[in-house]
């Protein structure tokens, strides 16, 4: 007996079905995870504490554990990585993890409405508790609402997005995006100044042209709506307005989904000159939005 090839709406259903599962599986293992080695680390300085000398009894212990542990469990508690978690409690004192051992040593969640949970998996948080924990929550915030997987993450860092969004923002505006990430409430702030564009990984030559860049940005489109931000959708290139019996020619244009309105992109290579403002063009882009 043979069988459609042909998808029918109770497979697509049930294959959907399936694979939330095993997302949600293996986000379930990966939390698990950051809040044992989170609780690895609460304990690790809680009896580095009750030693006499720190430094040294610090030492001691971390090499006398890792030896243990690594026999016994294998790799993932070298002494490296328990100095990790060790810091990734320090770093994060507030969050008392959702988990609890019980009398049999297993490890069971437990209600916690007080304490914010952590959201993203331990290789980013590795990452993460080396940097000034205004920027950490900034970071840990934008990581999970845009999906970013920890070589994104890195990327975003190494551009400097967080200062860049805070240089045209006040001291409360800066407090808000390490408290809620980038809140998009009006169109000012959706932009960046600059916007870092090495992901295009243009050649190297003497002189580039205009379509060059458009050329690399259409290319790599899905890196340039990262580095957009928030609720961007391409639409076209080299896309005709005509007004007033005058036609203009934009060379990208993008859709923002949480502005409802039109970004208009010109590019131009070099010095921006007031004829490169000129002709009408804004009033193009004003009546386009």
């Amino acid at each position: 007996m043979s069988t459609s090839r042909n998808p029918t709406p109770l497979y697509e259903a049930i294959r959907s079905l399936v694979l939330s599962a095993r997302q949600s599986a293996a986000r379930g293992v990966n939390l698990l995870q950051v809040y044992t080695n989170y609780e690895i680390g609460r304990r690790i300085v809680e009896q580095e504490q009750k030693g006499m000398e720190r430094a040294q009894y610090g030492k001691e212990l971390l090499n006398e554990l890792a030896a243990r542990l690594t026999g016994e469990f294998g790799n993932g508690f070298s002494v490296s990585g328990l100095r990790y978690m060790r810091q990734f409690y320090m770093a994060y004192p507030e969050r008392i993890p959702p988990i609890r051992q019980t009398l049999s040593g297993e490890l069971q969640t437990t209600a916690n409405t007080t304490s914010k949970p952590f959201i993203l998996t331990w290789s980013h948080y590795v990452f993460l508790i080396g940097l000034k924990p205004e920027e950490r929550n900034f970071y840990e915030i934008e990581g999970d609402q845009q999906g970013w997987t920890l070589r994104e993450l890195r990327r975003q860092f190494d551009a400097g997005l967080y200062k860049r969004l805070a240089l045209s923002r006040d001291k409360q505006a800066i407090r808000d995006l390490a408290r809620q990430g980038q809140h998009v409430a009006k169109p000012q702030v959706l932009l960046k100044d600059p916007y870092v564009l090495e992901l295009l990984g243009i050649e190297e030559k003497v002189r580039y042209s205009e379509s060059d860049l458009e050329s690399a940005i259409v290319t790599h489109i899905e890196k340039f709506l990262l580095e957009l931000g928030k609720g961007f959708l391409f639409e076209s290139r080299q896309k005709r307005f005509t007004f007033d019996e005058e036609h203009f020619f934009v060379d990208l244009v993008f859709y923002n989904r949480q502005l409802r309105c039109y970004v208009l992109i010109d590019l131009k290579i070099g010095k921006l000159t007031h004829q490169d403002l000129g002709y009408g063009k804004p009033d193009v882009m004003k009546s386009a939005a």
